[in-house]
This record gives C-alpha cells, sequence and structure tokens, in this order.
C-alpha cells in the first residue's frame, strides 16, 4: 500500500511497526523454539544440575536449554541469527525516531544498542564449552549495556503514554527479577536447596520475556514510521505537541529534568571523570596512612613513635593563617601535585622513608582539597559538583578495592609485583590535576562572617562524616564482616553483595542532590540513627540491611554537613574536622587494641559506644545545618543560576552511573563457582595447615597475600587457619586477605568472628565444602579476645570438625587457663573426628598443653616428640595422620606454616615414624621444600617431613 503523502513514487511501503514484530517473533521463536525441542528430546538431562536432577529439579534454565545439545542449539543459534536483522533495524530506527539537536544522548543510545547486540551474538555463538572465559565476558557485557539502554529508552521515549507506561511496567519487572533470581542462584549453589536451581530457571526465562518485550513496545511507537523510510507525523523532529508533550515541557522544568537537558559536551564530561578521579586520589592517598603507620607498632608489638603521623590530615589548619591561606589558594595547582608524593611513595624501600611520603602526601592531599573546597564556596554550583567529586571518588576508591579484592592498586604497600598499578594511577593522576586546575579559582574568598549555627558543631559533624565514610565504606566489604555469622550462609558475602553496598552509596550520592532539604532534616536523620542501631545490634540479612541504610545516608547527607561547615573559617572546621576524625580512628582501634596502649580498657570491646558517638557528632553537624541560612541564601539567587548549575550535575552523575555498571560486572565476574576440589582425592589426603599471617604486611612493608597465595597452593594444602587474619580496620587499610586466596586458590572460606567482635581475626579456608561453622569467643578476663571457629567439613562424604584458635597472650596467664579448659570441652563434646589448628602460647607436654591434649578432649599432639614448639600446634582424634612438617616462613611474616596430613576413613595409627620412600606418592609432602627450597621458603627444624605409620 502506497503512503499518502509522497514525494515520488515508492514501490513498497509498509509500516515500521513490522521491523518490531518480526524482532519479536523470531526472537521469542529462537528461545521458546530450542525449549520445546530440548523438552521433548532431552527433559532429564537438561532439568539436572550438579546436586539435583528430576524429580527435585523439574524445569530447565536457559543456558541448559540453548546449550550445545543438538538440536537444541542449532534452533536456538538459527532463530538468533534470523533475529539480527531485524535487531540492528530497530536499533536504527530508534535513533532516528530519538534523534534532537544540541544532544548526544540518542546517540550513545545507539551505540549501547550496537554494542548489545553484538554481544548477544558473542555469548551465543561462543558457549562456555566453547571458551568459558569468552562467553562471560560478552554474557556480562550483555547485561551490563542492558542498564543504559533501558534507562536510556526511557528518557528517550517519544510522548507516547501507552508505550511509556509499558516500558516502565517490564524495564522495572525486568531489574526487579534479579532480586528472586539471585537469592534463588545462592539457595541452590551455596546452600545446595533442593528445587531452587527450577525456581531461578523460571525467573531466568522471565527475564528473557520481559527482555524482548521492552523492545515489542517500540512497534506501537514505530506505527508514526512507514518504509522506505519517512516520517509521516514528524515525531522525529518534535513538530506535534499534544497533552503528553505538554506534560513532558512540565517534567523538564523539574529537578531531574534540568540535570539532564540540553547538549552533552565531553569536555566538560572529561572535566567531571578528572575531578572524580582526584577524588579517587584522595582517598586512595587518606586511606593508605593507616596501613603504612600500622606496619610500626606489628613489628615493635606496641607503640613506636611513628603512629604521630596519622596528625598529617590536620593540615587543612594551617588554611586559618590568612597568608598561608592565599599562598595555597594562588597556588592550588601545585599542592595538588604535591600531594602526588604519596603515589610515588612505592618507590622507596625503606618503609620509614616510604611512611614519611606518605604522610606528606596526605598532608598536601587534605589541604589541597580543603582549599579547593573553600575556594567554591561562594558558588553553589561548583562547590556541589566538588563536593560530588570527593563523594563519587570515594566510590571509585571502593569499587577499585571490590575488583582488587580489597586492595587498592595504587598504595604504597602495592607494587607490579604483588598487583600494584602504581606507575598508571600516577600518571592519570597528574593528568586530572592538570585538567582540572587549569582554571584559577573562583575569585578572591574570605570566610563568611555569617554566626547562624555553630562552627563547633559543624566542625564536629564534618569530623564524624569523615571518619564514618572512612570506617564503614571504604571497602565495600567491611560491614558485610560485621554481619557475617558463619556458615551455613544466612546472610550476604563479600561478592556479588559488595555491589549492593555500592550502589546504596550512588543512591544515597543522588538523592542528596536532588532531595538536600530533606537531607539536612532530623527525620532523615533519624532514619540514619536507626540503621546504625540496626547494623550494631543484628547480625546475617537484617543486620546487612541496616548497613545499606546506613550507607545510603551518609552519602546523602555529605554535601549538607560538608557546606555548613565551608560556612565557616575553614581553617577552624576543616582543621578540627580532621583533628576530630583522627580521635575517632584512635578510638575505633582502642577497641581492639586496648591491651597496647594507654587508656585502653576504657574502650575495649565498644564498638556500639564508637558508632554512638559518631552518630552524635553527625548529628552535630546536623544542627549546625538546619540553624544556619545556607538553604535560603542558595535558593535566592534566582532561577537564572539553576540550569548551568544542574547540567554541570549531570556530568558527575553519569560518571557514577558508568562506576556503578563497572561494579555489577565486578559482582558478576567475582561470584564464587563453588566446584572446588582437593589435591588428592583419589587417596582421601588432607592437608591441613596452620599460619600466623601478621594482618598480611610482609618484613619490608609489602602486601603479602600473593606470596601467601603462592606458598599455600605449591604445599597443596587443602584446609588451612590463618591467624592475625582480621584486617578491617582503618589502621589495617580495611583488607580482607582471605577474599583473594580463597577465589584465587578456589576455596570455601570463613572469615572467622567480624571486625565488631574485637579479635586479631582467625579464619578457615577449605578446599572441601563447609557445611556448618560457630565462631566462638573464650574467656578472656585480662586480656584480648581469644577467637575460635569450629567448623564441620564434609571431606570425600564424611563428616570431620575443624577447629581454628588463637589463643591470649603469654602475660594473661588465667585467661589462657579458662581458654584451654573452655576449648577441651569443645573438641571432646564433638563426636566426630576433629583436627586442631591452633597458636596455643604453650611449651609441649608442660600447662596448658595438657589440658588440650586430655582425656577431656580426647585429643592427640601430631608430634609428641617435638619438643622445639610454642606458638602454633595441629592436634587430632578419629582420623589417622600420616604426615606433619614445618616450613619456613621467608620474609612474609613472623611465624613458619605447620602441615599435617591426614588420610580419612581411617583409624588414627601409631607415633612410629617410617622412611618417606614407604609412603604412597599422593601422601607425601612436594619435593619443592626440601634443601633450600624455593623464595625462602624450606622445610626446617627437621629440615624434611616426617611420615607416620
Amino acid at each position: 500500500m502506497a503512503p499518502k503523502y509522497k514525494d515520488g513514487d515508492v514501490v513498497v511501503a509498509f509500516s515500521g511497526k513490522w521491523i518490531t514484530w518480526a524482532h519479536t517473533i523470531v526472537a521469542y521463536s529462537a528461545f521458546l523454539g530450542a525449549l520445546v525441542v530440548g523438552v521433548y528430546l532431552h527433559y532429564y538431562k537438561i532439568v539436572q544440575n550438579a546436586h539435583y536432577g528430576y524429580p527435585q529439579e523439574w524445569f530447565p534454565s536457559v543456558s541448559a536449554t540453548i546449550g550445545d545439545r543438538y538440536p537444541e542449539r542449532s534452533v536456538f543459534q538459527l532463530f538468533i541469527a534470523l533475529t539480527s536483522g531485524p535487531r540492528f533495524a530497530l536499533v536504527v530506527l530508534w535513533y532516528i525516531l530519538t534523534a534532537r539537536p544540541n544532544t548526544t544522548l540518542s546517540k550513545f543510545i545507539l551505540g549501547v544498542g550496537l554494542f548489545r547486540t553484538l554481544s548477544c551474538g558473542g555469548w551465543t555463538y561462543i558457549t562456555s564449552t566453547d571458551d568459558h572465559h569468552w562467553h562471560d565476558i560478552f554474557m556480562v557485557s550483555y547485561l551490563v549495556a542492558t542498564v543504559p539502554w533501558t534507562i536510556g529508552c526511557l528518557a528517550l521515549s517519544p510522548p507516547h503514554p501507552k508505550a511509556i507506561k509499558y516500558r516502565k511496567i517490564l524495564g522495572g519487572a525486568f531489574f526487579v527479577t534479579l532480586i528472586p533470581l539471585t537469592y534463588f542462584f545462592i539457595q541452590h549453589k551455596v546452600h545446595k536447596v533442593p528445587g531452587a536451581y527450577t525456581i531461578y530457571a523460571l525467573f531466568e526465562w522471565c527475564m528473557i520475556l520481559f527482555d524482548v518485550g521492552f523492545d515489542a513496545v517500540t512497534a506501537l511507537d514505530f506505527e508514526s514510521f512507514e518504509l522506505v523510510i519517512k516520517d509521516v507525523t514528524g515525531a522525529s523532529k518534535g513538530r506535534n505537541k499534544d497533552v503528553a508533550s505538554a506534560v513532558l515541557e512540565k517534567e523538564k522544568e523539574k529537578p531531574l529534568g534540568q540535570t539532564f537537558r540540553g547538549g552533552f559536551s565531553w569536555p566538560e564530561a572529561l572535566d567531571a571523570a578528572a575531578d572524580v578521579y582526584n577524588g579517587f586520589v584522595f582517598w586512595s592517598v587518606l586511606t593508605s596512612l593507616g596501613v603504612s603507620v600500622w606496619y610500626f607498632p606489628l613489628w615493635h608489638m606496641g607503640l613506636s613513635g611513628y603512629e604521630v603521623i596519622v596528625m598529617a590530615s590536620v593540615s587543612p589548619a594551617l588554611l586559618g593563617i590568612k597568608s598561608l591561606r592565599t599562598a595555597v589558594l594562588k597556588n592550588l595547582r601545585a599542592v595538588h601535585l604535591a600531594s602526588m608524593v604519596a603515589l610515588l611513595a612505592y618507590l622507596v624501600n625503606t618503609p620509614e622513608l616510604r611512611l614519611f611520603a606518605v604522610g606528606f602526601g596526605v598532608s598536601m592531599s587534605c589541604l589541597a582539597w580543603g582549599a579547593t573546597w573553600f575556594s567554591e564556596s561562594a558558588q553553589p554550583a561548583k562547590l556541589e559538583a566538588r563536593i560530588s567529586a570527593w563523594s563519587i571518588g570515594l566510590v571509585m576508591s571502593s569499587i577499585a578495592k571490590f575488583a582488587c579484592r580489597t586492595n587498592n592498586p595504587i598504595w604504597p604497600i602495592m607494587h607490579a609485583e604483588n598487583g600494584g598499578w602504581n606507575k598508571l594511577g600516577f600518571a592519570l593522576a597528574v593528568f586530572a590535576v592538570l585538567r582540572t586546575t587549569r582554571r584559577s579559582p573562583s575569585g578572591s574568598v574570605e570566610p563568611s562572617s555569617n554566626k547562624k549555627g555553630s562552627p563547633l558543631l559543624a566542625a564536629l559533624g564534618f569530623g564524624g562524616l569523615l571518619f564514618a565514610l572512612h570506617w564503614l565504606l571504604s571497602d565495600s566489604s567491611t560491614m558485610i564482616l560485621w554481619v557475617w555469622e558463619g556458615f551455613p550462609v544466612r546472610g550476604p558475602i563479600a561478592a556479588p553483595h559488595g555491589a549492593w553496598t555500592i550502589s546504596a552509596m550512588g543512591a544515597g550520592i543522588c538523592f542528596g542532590l536532588f532531595y538536600d532539604g530533606f537531607a539536612r532534616s532530623w527525620t532523615f536523620y533519624g532514619f540514619g540513627a536507626i540503621a546504625a542501631a540496626v547494623l550494631t545490634t543484628y547480625s546475617n540479612w537484617v543486620g546487612f540491611y541496616g548497613a545499606l541504610g546506613l550507607a545510603f545516608y551518609l552519602l546523602a547527607v555529605t554535601p549538607t554537613i560538608l557546606s555548613t561547615a565551608l560556612r565557616y573559617p575553614p581553617g577552624f572546621t576543616l582543621g578540627l574536622g580532621f583533628f576530630v576524625y583522627n580521635l575517632m580512628v584512635l578510638a575505633s582501634i582502642w577497641t581492639v587494641a586496648y591491651a597496647f596502649v594507654p587508656g585502653g580498657p576504657l574502650l575495649r570491646e565498644r564498638t556500639n559506644l564508637v558508632v554512638t558517638i559518631m552518630m552524635l557528632l553527625i548529628g552535630a553537624g546536623i544542627f549546625s545545618a538546619t540553624a544556619s541560612s545556607i538553604g535560603s541564601k542558595s535558593r535566592s539567587r534566582g532561577k537564572a543560576n539553576i540550569f548551568p548549575g544542574r547540567k554541570l550535575r549531570s556530568y558527575y552523575l553519569y560518571v557514577l552511573g558508568g562506576l556503578q555498571l563497572l561494579s555489577m560486572a565486578v559482582a558478576y565476574l567475582r561470584f564464587p563457582p563453588y566446584n572446588y576440589q582437593p589435591y588428592h582425592p583419589e587417596d582421601k589426603v588432607v592437608t591441613t595447615g596452620i599460619w600466623t599471617v601478621h594482618f598480611s604486611l610482609d618484613n619490608d612493608m609489602w602486601s603479602s597475600e600473593r606470596r601467601m597465595r603462592d606458598v599455600i597452593k605449591e604445599l597443596e594444602v587443602d584446609v588451612i587457619g590463618l591467624l592475625e587474619s582480621d584486617l578491617q580496620r582503618i589502621i589495617m587499610g580495611n583488607r580482607d586477605t582471605t577474599q583473594f586466596i580463597a577465589e584465587d586458590l578456589g576455596m570455601y572460606v570463613d572469615f572467622g568472628p567480624g571486625p565488631n567482635k574485637h579479635t586479631w581475626g582467625a579464619a578457615l579456608l577449605s578446599k572441601f565444602p563447609i557445611l556448618n561453622s560457630t565462631h566462638h569467643l573464650l574467656p578472656s578476663p585480662g586480656g584480648e579476645l581469644a577467637p575460635a571457629i569450629h567448623a564441620t567439613l564434609d571431606m570425600y562424604g564424611e563428616m570431620v570438625d575443624v577447629v581454628v584458635f588463637h589463643s591470649g597472650q603469654e602475660e594473661d596467664i588465667e585467661d589462657r587457663r579458662l581458654q584451654s579448659e573452655y576449648l577441651s570441652k569443645l573438641m571432646g563434646d564433638s563426636p566426630r573426628p576433629l583436627i586442631l589448628l591452633s597458636y596455643l602460647v604453650t611449651k609441649p607436654l608442660e600447662g596448658n598443653y595438657n589440658t588440650h591434649v586430655s582425656e577431656r578432649s580426647q585429643m592427640k599432639d601430631i608430634d609428641p616428640s617435638d619438643w622445639d614448639r610454642w606458638c602454633e600446634y595441629i592436634l587430632y582424634k578419629g582420623i589417622k595422620r600420616t604426615g606433619y612438617a614445618r616450613v619456613s616462613r621467608s620474609t612474609i611474616t613472623d611465624t613458619e606454616i605447620q602441615l599435617g596430613k591426614f588420610v580419612v576413613g581411617q583409624p588414627e595409627g601409631s607415633n612410629k615414624q617410617i622412611a618417606e620412600d614407604k609412603v604412597p606418592q599422593g601422601l607425601r609432602f612436594p619435593e619443592l621444600f626440601k634443601g633450600e627450597g624455593v623464595r625462602g621458603h624450606r622445610y626446617h627444624v627437621f629440615d624434611i617431613p616426617r611420615y607416620y605409620n
């Protein structure tokens, strides 16, 4: 049928909606055709998974349906190939429909649509069997691209109310479905719940329906097109304006509409990205100071004097001196570049000099950012941009640690050999500073004479907020470990749920920008206080919901707290704020380090008190904000400056959106596969180990988890207890070594009692599934708390208990006696074979040793003849011990590795030693560590392993 209006003859013409219908019908045919063929030919095979089959599982997943079986795979690939033509046409038609002058959003969505289509082809024609790595890359790319595609299509929707309604329903349903999809996948993968994979599969198929259905809505929009391609209604040029268009114009007058209205400038976007990177560098430098300082009291076993460098961050107090303030404001670029010394500190091998370099960098960074904020304080839009960059920089820092498994790749404890990206980080930092400081600050600025509110309260609020951001949000897994209670998993895990924390942070930033009035209200403060109380009081999912609420609150209130502090002389509010922050940092350390610091007992095991003080400090800042006239003054500037400021805001939100997509990709790639295997399953042998890892800082102040990983792998350790492993504190960098080792070596991990349990840490890593684990805090009336993990492992189909334990210090005699009695009862009450991996602080055959090895505990020493022990011991009962070795530590820590080999399902045996040539190959320790060994690790004390009959 020819068109009603034409400029010339048309041979063939049809409505653009048929492009959509062709795409929808062929795409659904690809999936449903494969499902019908698969169910008809291979039903029992495609519903079978790693744990269960029919009848527990009765519906196949998408991947099982379209996977490697013929002819289902061929049916799917054939129809997907047919889908490609209409798909490309749909993406191009959408661009033609939504293109507008002076905007690049439609071009961006065009690129996303094309990329998404190509990614679909990637995971379709490269299956996980062909190449698991590339299949995952294409799949992650497709899922990540779905987010901007969905949001972009909603933002660009023409004024068609029915189409907009369906897009919101289908797009919302797609993302909401991710929640039960993730839940039931974890139920299947982690908890091995029968039938969970079937429910997961049903939600997976729903996502397919919603995904294709979302694009099917374009049929309503493409009715305005007639092909060969002519726009017969003028919709693509925006000529017609109906009621829906009028509504759209009203939306543009709202803050969100003003933010994303108008053209897109790549130079301004690059400025925003550089500004955010500056914020990332600030947080990277600030968070590196604690872990750099920690090296010294760690090796001195007490205060060393170097701890005073933590006060380097109070440098903004210098802004109280007018001449210095003027000099800094005139030389902001130089001050920012001076802070880069901290990024180059990794080049200094001497720990003391490296610490001084970091301290100088921190002082310059805090001074530079304080001066930058102050220089923009007279221009609310620019000040908001700087605060946004600082806040998003924290998000970026947390994502960098999420991707690098809790280490920041530009820290001074990192270098190329242990995963550092220092050179790249430094180069980008210099570029970012040069980019963002090419314009001079906004005129001369002097401290405000505003008398409303209180500068003291504003300073307290800033200090409390800064501490909260650093303590709880500089690593996405910190609060997750606060609520961790062991196996079976009943709450979040570091990956993928670290992305949830990051998402809550991003949502808080957006909320604080668009609803700043409510963000400074006492009602919202009440929400934050309740969230903090829930985090502190509850564990597992309930506690984590409190953590998410607190993350949301802290980032939302950041603009209010910081802008209020800048209403007063910066030397006072910022200088005092950083000083209060340092006091809070020390208080958070005193809760666990009370045995080594003056006044420690005042805060012993009182994290709840630290959280309370933190929220009271933030409340002081809210009081000052509500009392000041900041809101009225900013609102009185008129509408003339609103749009440019809000347009500037959009570029920072684009950067934030990109970072959120990156965190989702990292969460997907880090999701644990749970397909771990022991090293020698054919012999039913278990190699166990105990190692005190000295908080993962080696003798030369480098992060040591990669060196630890290498030796654990080469020793073929199946189950290992790590002591002094809790690094989730500011002074230790908010790290978690167990995440890296467990993921890299393929092991289940129990972090042990969380950082809010006030221990130095005890962790369990295992190649065998952990069926159940319980955390214990043993009696410690005088000294530091003694942590223990009591876990039940599935070793070759037999349940075997493993206990990891760190006793109190040598000075606390009564503590160690009580702990030995507690542990002896715990082990004696176990009806299963049991292995103790421990740090006992006793001589063999003396004192508390005879409580641990007794009739009450039923435990036996792995080698009673080894008299040269004091700290580490391996005990056992009800399982056959076949080997024992001691391996030197190299320069990783101050304690050796002790190893024991056991055979499951056999009786204990005797203490009679046998020669190695009589031991089966699978039961021997590796040859690599004989003689001089490797990288400073060798069998020592006996020089060779011992084997037993």
